[in-house]
């Protein structure tokens, strides 16, 4: 079990939402701004179908409804496939279940098969997903192009829209934990406290036993408020489009000691993550940013995430317009392969970007090699 430390400070802090419907020229300046400030913001207006997000949405929950040796058929993640607690290969781990997804519409299309009953169905909703969310972050990464002034926008889009891109889908399920624990709680604190005979509550608990369910519940509740979910994190993709149910959790970072709680309203929208390797081909100017899932509602909470990524060949390296006298290239050129690398050899919660650092000799400002 991980918990949230008490020196950290929770923050109510009205965060960004851009609607994509505005003026080109306002949408640009509201990117730009958010993407420097918190390497992150939400859209509306975003033209993804409804019905497109509630398929989605119910194979997510038909899949993490099924039993756990179901479930297990499509695992372990290795990285793809079915997981529970366990995150990535050193040791993390959190409350939460997930389903990890090559974006590849043939991969997915393959790997169904051991997810789904009706795999056709479930890769349909799947690849229909991910074909409305892929063109949803390359329309942002041109609109982000075109705020910081690169004469050509595709720059960044065109590294999704590679045919090898080693873009992810990730299905999150945050069970509700007071649902696995309330009988417990009923019958300690009830027998305990009250001496009552604990085989009425099988009988008629709802009609003996609900005013005591009530302050269990709030009990509980405060109790797990601080338990971590998904533990705290930068992406190390490009992008992340981020959708979510109506149910809180997710935390951003944007400095170190400070956590911002992000509102799953509106329910329309998309959370958007700048990820590490935009943070490179920015030169900085966009900050990945730090986030985590706290474990905090007797509600269940599931997100539907896609990391936009590039192919593994893919060179990293920031336009020359990003780059001027007074800041010259602040990281080595990479290829994603070698930086995918380095993120599998380290902890969930560990900086991975700084190692691709160039230092100056001289001062402490950061130059090209």
């Amino acid at each position: 079990m991980v918990l949230a430390t008490t020196s950290e400070k929770i923050r109510d802090i009205e965060l960004p939402i851009i609607d994509l419907s505005l003026e080109r020229s306002e949408v640009l300046k509201h990117i730009v701004k958010a993407s420097e400030e918190f390497g992150f913001f939400k859209v509306i207006n975003h033209n993804i179908p409804e019905f497109i997000i509630k398929r989605m949405e119910d194979e997510s929950y038909s899949f993490f409804s099924k039993t756990s040796l179901q479930k297990q058929c499509a695992g372990p993640a290795n990285p793809y496939g079915y997981g529970c607690k366990n995150i990535g290969f050193n040791g993390d781990n959190g409350e939460v279940e997930y389903l990890l997804l090559h974006a590849n519409p043939l991969s997915i299309s393959q790997t169904s098969k051991t997810i789904s009953s009706d795999p056709i169905t479930f890769s349909s909703a799947v690849n229909g997903y991910v074909e409305e969310v892929k063109e949803l972050a390359c329309e942002i990464l041109e609109l982000m192009a075109q705020g910081l002034r690169v004469p050509h926008i595709s720059v960044f889009s065109k590294l999704l829209r590679d045919l090898n891109s080693d873009s992810l889908v990730r299905l999150n399920h945050y069970p509700p934990l007071i649902t696995n624990n309330i009988h417990q709680l009923l019958i300690h604190d009830v027998h305990e406290d009250q001496n009552t005979d604990v085989s009425l509550i099988s009988n008629d608990r709802a009609r003996i036993f609900s005013k005591e369910v009530q302050n269990i519940t709030t009990r509980y509740h405060h109790h797990q408020q601080c338990k971590i979910g998904f533990g705290e994190h930068t992406d190390p993709q490009i992008l992340t489009i981020l959708r979510s149910n109506d149910v809180g959790g997710l935390q951003i970072s944007p400095q170190d000691g400070l956590w911002i709680p992000v509102s799953p309203h509106p329910n329309t929208s998309f959370s958007v993550f700048v990820g590490d390797t935009l943070q490179a081909l920015t030169n900085g100017r966009f900050k990945s940013v730090r986030h985590r899932a706290m474990v905090n509602s007797c509600k269940t909470r599931m997100s539907m995430v896609y990391f936009g990524a590039p192919a593994p060949h893919a060179r990293i390296s920031c336009p020359s317009e990003l780059v001027t006298p007074h800041k010259s290239y602040l990281y080595r050129p990479f290829t994603w392969a070698e930086y995918k690398k380095a993120t599998y050899s380290r902890r969930l919660g560990d900086t991975r970007l700084q190692c691709f650092r160039v230092q100056s000799d001289n001062s402490d400002e950061i130059v090209s090699e």
